[in-house]
């Protein structure tokens, strides 16, 4: 199922959304607007019939009942987003939510949408991978499978290999370059024995001891789950796609991290839209505005791969360069998810828009914007006492 687009109406705190995916569809906005609820909603719509089997793979029942479902999917008390006035369509077709929790026989049953939670940092424990059975059923689901399929990778996976970063068959030179300089600090990734499971530790550059979860930073701590969700996405062999994966979605990829780092994270993204995935994120980064607007601009006036590689402060290689194109060739989406309950389309991202949502990418830049205007004003009133 390739849907292109889902439209819904008094969802939770959605009063409407009217959402058509590109390569690339980012959703803006502040928090508890909706936007996770919409991500969450649009992998049960793709992947119905692989959560339902997940859920019963660890014999959780919903005695067919879709307030049941609601709180194991989403999570404890979402059992009311959906009422009497609520409604879906996917590609202008009708359903609705508690259809979408009904048993599937048979058929339907492979992941096409691979779900990257913006509370990831929780499927490591001490740096301990926490699988599925670790959490309780009242957490969200997308947490539970993402921590799942983080701990099969590291116990099974690299069983035989404790280097996890880096590592010359997971992701490109350039790419483990950046990660390496803006993220771990010349640190390595590893994994060592703790109470007979493996663990994630930060190995030191000098072969001195390794430090423990701990005593890591904030965005190190955010973004490991998420390199080990790339390295699920991205297989190390000619395959560009893990199995029947289409779809990704990453929620809050900048979490923690220094805009240094975001540039390279949100060039990773571009690689997994150079391999063929569909790419849904949620940000409240205007510095992954700021790279979506200029690949817009790049795209629209002539840009060349090597305008791309500058942004993003990436060496030319052939590689590189077949990302680069891939960006310029995006189709790019944007939304913004405000607190009136509606999302609005601000794509073009005009900041001359008379739409101030527009204008103000979903208020990602309005702060920015108010502080240069008030300087400006103080500037300008400095001058003309100045000038008496």
């Amino acid at each position: 199922m390739k849907p292109k687009r889902l439209e819904l109406a008094n969802v939770g705190p959605m009063k409407h959304a009217d959402v058509t995916f590109g390569d690339l569809t980012v959703l803006v906005g502040p928090q508890a607007t909706g936007k996770s609820i919409f991500l969450q909603l649009f992998k049960l719509v793709i992947d119905r019939g692989a959560i339902q089997s997940e859920l019963k793979r660890f014999n959780i029942d919903w005695a067919g009942k879709p307030e049941y479902f609601f709180d194991l999917y989403f999570g404890e008390g979402m059992a009311g987003i959906w009422n009497k006035d609520s409604s879906l369509s996917i590609d202008s077709e009708n359903t609705s939510l508690p259809d979408l929790t009904k048993p599937i026989r048979r058929g339907g049953m492979e992941e096409r949408l691979f779900f990257i939670p913006a509370q990831r940092v929780m499927s490591l424990r001490d740096g301990l991978t926490r699988p599925f059975t670790d959490y309780r059923s009242g957490d969200p689901f997308a947490l539970r499978e993402f921590s799942e399929k983080l701990h099969q990778l590291v116990q099974n996976e690299f069983s035989k290999d404790p280097a996890l970063f880096p590592k010359d068959n997971r992701l490109k030179k350039a790419f483990r370059d950046q990660i390496a300089k803006n993220i771990f600090g010349g640190f390595g990734l590893k994994t060592d024995m703790e109470r007979f499971q493996k663990r994630v530790v930060l190995s030191s550059p000098e072969g001195g001891p390794s430090l423990p979860y701990l005593v890591w930073s904030a965005g190190q701590r955010e973004f490991v789950p998420l390199l080990l969700g790339l390295y699920w996405l991205i297989p190390p062999s000619k395959v560009s796609k893990r199995g029947s994966l289409e779809w990704v979605v990453i929620e809050e990829l900048e979490m923690g991290l220094h805009p240094n780092a975001i540039s390279t994270t949100t060039a990773l993204v571009l690689e997994l839209i150079r391999r063929g995935y569909k790419v849904c994120i949620s940000t409240h980064s205007p510095h992954v505005l700021d790279v979506v607007w200029a690949l817009q601009f790049l795209k629209k006036n002539g840009g060349q791969p090597g305008d791309v590689l500058e942004i993003f402060s990436l060496g030319s290689t052939p590689g590189t360069k077949v990302i680069a194109q891939a960006a310029l060739d995006a189709n790019y989406r944007v939304y913004f998810f405000a607190r009136d309950g509606k999302a609005r389309d601000i794509s073009m991202l005009d900041a001359g828009s008379q739409d101030t949502s527009e204008a103000g990418w979903g208020g990602l830049s309005e702060f920015s914007g108010q502080v240069a205007d008030i300087v400006s004003r103080v500037a300008q009133r400095r001058e003309m006492e100045a000038a008496k």
